[in-house]
């Protein structure tokens, strides 16, 4: 056996378990589904509600944009949650003394939550292409166009998620990260054309991946002619592929450096403060 794809295939094998974990455990299904499930319903008191030079509704033009946001919350708050509750509870220091430990344990993560951040959108899809009109495929280039928005989508957010993640010794503060993550998403053209907001908060918005992963959505589930209420009147799949693109490359050039040096930091008696802190914190 060579020992260099050892961790590989022992991450392989741990990310697929906790996603089967994932699928047969009721909260964990539940924390999946109830957002957008609750989203959905909002959504449909929107179907009737028009938006200039749209031809269908600001429920159908949410619904792909939805997909979007999920995508990039999956991927980036989900590496965040995982990887500060398992460096408290010392699972991340467990797997930095094996050899190849740490790239079993990040292989894992990648699985797992690509794996349930894919399904979780499977039934969102499914329910909006049977309740809202013009939503659905556009033909073979929608399928694809789907598809690699999603992969590089999750490329483009779980590295940086890992970035993040090292900066939290718990899950109490991930909830930090919330506030400037509902502003992004505010101004990102999810709940509404980003082309009704100022031009500077316009370009602040296309700086980050929620617009981006929202756009690519909605070029692959709505008709063409809704190019039309986009920036520039075009889906802009080039600059989709590079922005997203270039959130990957970043990510992937800062989450080794910043991983190593937080595994660098980890020990026992940091372990045993961070959970002697959390079991004195009062509950809230």
């Amino acid at each position: 056996m060579n020992s260099t794809w050892t961790p590989y295939r022992v991450g392989l094998a741990r990310g697929w378990a906790e996603f089967k974990h994932a699928l047969v455990s009721p909260s964990e299904i539940m924390g999946s589904i109830t957002p957008s499930a609750i989203a959905i319903v909002v959504m449909i008191f929107l179907k009737d509600v028009m938006v200039d030079g749209a031809s269908v509704s600001l429920g159908s033009m949410t619904l792909p944009s939805l997909l979007g946001m999920n995508i990039a919350f999956g991927g980036l708050m989900g590496v965040v949650g995982q990887l500060a509750t398992e460096r408290e509870d010392g699972t991340l220091l467990r797997n930095k003394a094996i050899p190849g430990g740490m790239t079993g344990y990040l292989v894992g993560i990648v699985v797992s939550i690509s794996a349930t951040t894919i399904i979780a959108l499977l039934p969102v899809l499914g329910a909006g292409m049977l309740l809202f009109d013009g939503v659905g495929f556009q033909g073979a280039a929608g399928i694809v166009t789907f598809m690699w928005v999603v992969l590089l989508g999750l490329f483009a957010t779980m590295p940086m998620g890992a970035v993040f993640g090292s900066l939290f010794s718990g899950p109490r503060q991930v909830g930090l990260l919330m506030f400037p993550i509902t502003g992004l998403i505010a101004i990102s053209g999810i709940f509404y054309p980003i082309t009704a907001l100022p031009e500077w908060l316009q370009w602040i918005g296309q700086a980050f991946p929620f617009y981006w992963l929202g756009l690519g959505m909605r070029s692959a589930l709505l008709p063409g002619e809704m190019a039309a209420v986009e920036i520039g009147e075009s889906w802009r799949h080039l600059e989709t592929f590079g922005m997203l693109g270039v959130w990957a490359v970043l990510g992937l050039i800062l989450a080794p450096v910043v991983l190593r040096r937080m595994a660098r930091r980890e020990s026992g008696s940091a372990v045993a403060a961070r959970l002697e802190k959390a079991m004195n914190s009062p509950i809230r």
